[in-house]
């Protein structure tokens, strides 16, 4: 072993917090590619670590995929919460909004939360507070009358999030020209469209 390849492994060992390091450079990498492309060597090498000290945290591909979908689900979450701050049926459909426009800004990581094995994108289960999936049922509870029953709220629900996830979509699946459909966010996810009566 040389001994650059040594002062690699000992530096490993004294990185901090490198499970967040290898997080943070997995999302940076996302900005400009498709997950499938991620290297668990690339992203040692970037953080300055040994491959070995990263298998320690991410024993493959797919446990660092769900840490990256676990991060970018909370990211989600933060931008749809301060879009909704408002509360109310504006603050809701602010809400649907920002989940596109987190859509289009990160459309990788978008794909990528919703691929990597995990419960925490399912929105009609009780959902921990705080996340994407908390908030449209706190959303919908709120817009809801009191006594609905638990089958329309779940309607109301899947049609919410059907709008936002399926906008998201056709535009990022190039089904809608992107420029146009941005320019109308506002316009198709709107209080009338996610009207409640």
């Amino acid at each position: 072993m040389t001994r650059n390849a040594n002062s690699v492994n000992i530096k490993s060992y004294h990185h901090g917090d490198l499970r967040s390091a290898v997080v943070a450079e997995g999302l940076r990498l996302l900005q400009d590619r498709e997950a499938e492309s991620l290297s668990l060597r690339e992203i040692s090498r970037n953080v300055g670590v040994s491959a070995t000290a990263l298998y320690r945290h991410f024993p493959d591909k797919a446990s660092l995929f769900e840490a990256l979908a676990e991060a970018g689900y909370a990211q989600l979450a933060r931008e749809q919460a301060e879009a909704a701050a408002g509360g109310g049926a504006s603050g809701f459909a602010a809400m649907g909004q920002a989940y596109v426009r987190f859509a289009l800004a990160n459309p990788a990581l978008f794909r990528l939360i919703f691929v990597a094995k995990s419960s925490h994108a399912h929105p009609f289960q009780d959902a921990p507070k705080g996340t994407a999936a908390s908030l449209l049922q706190t959303g919908v509870a709120e817009l809801m009358d009191p006594d609905a029953p638990a089958e329309a709220r779940f309607a109301t629900m899947l049609r919410a999030w059907s709008l936002v996830h399926g906008l998201a979509m056709l535009i990022l699946d190039g089904q809608v020209e992107r420029n146009v459909a941005e320019a109308m966010i506002a316009q198709i996810i709107s209080e009338d469209s996610l009207n409640f009566a």
